[in-house]
């Protein structure tokens, strides 16, 4: 895409309603490898999308999201994980799933490897494919690589559950879903994974539903 057909289509966001629009699955723009960000948006057309975004999450609600959920082929995300007890939630849950309260932050141009082989297997879900959740395999501790909005860099290693959350992130900016890591057959709506399986580790549903709890990543 093209800086002006980028910055008409950022401008036309920022002048609709807030929050935006979710892309659903089935569109293009969550399948295609998004532009590095390298200043192509003037600084009050950033900070808008930014904070466009941020709005965007916090409404829906969720605890990531990438440019490319809005329809912008950009390698930016926001991430803020409040890590709070929600319906179907447990304090045993955040604990095996190392979930602590993250604030708000901008992945900018953002890279992770894995820095330990250990994976973990947990129920998984995208405001993207509203309404369902599948087992899917993640790295415990990634080496994360990239900017903040300001340009600061960031070199870090994250685990447990903010892991999850850069890795999921910065696969929405490679066109990578959840689903194309996740462990198919435990496919689930959000109401079984809250009725049936909201267990800290998915090992019922793995009985039940006849699948493997995966342990690597692919």
């Amino acid at each position: 895409m093209t800086t002006t057909a980028l910055t008409d289509l950022v401008d036309a966001l920022l002048a609709g309603a807030a929050p935006a629009p979710i892309v659903s699955a089935g569109d293009p723009v969550l399948r295609q490898q998004t532009q590095p960000y390298e200043g192509q948006l003037s600084g009050a057309r950033f900070t808008g999308l930014i904070e466009l975004m941020r709005t965007t999450m916090r409404e829906a609600p969720g605890v990531g999201l990438a440019a490319p959920q809005i329809g912008v082929p950009l390698r930016v995300a926001v991430v803020e994980d409040p890590a709070t007890l929600r319906p179907g939630t447990s304090a045993e849950s955040l604990r095996v799933r190392r979930r602590v309260p993250q604030p708000f932050r901008v992945l900018v141009n953002p890279h992770y490897t894995a820095t330990d082989p250990g994976a973990a297997s947990f129920f998984e879900g995208c405001l993207s494919v509203p309404g369902w959740q599948a087992v899917t395999a993640r790295y415990e501790r990634v080496h994360l690589l990239g900017q903040d909005e300001h340009g600061r860099e960031l070199d870090e290693e994250v685990e447990g559950w903010p892991a999850r959350i850069v890795q999921h992130e910065t696969d929405h900016l490679d066109g990578v879903l959840y689903l194309d890591r996740a462990e198919i057959r435990s496919l689930s709506t959000t109401a079984h994974v809250l009725d049936r399986w909201a267990d800290p580790v998915p090992e019922n549903a793995a009985r039940a539903l006849g699948f493997p709890l995966p342990g690597t990543v692919h």
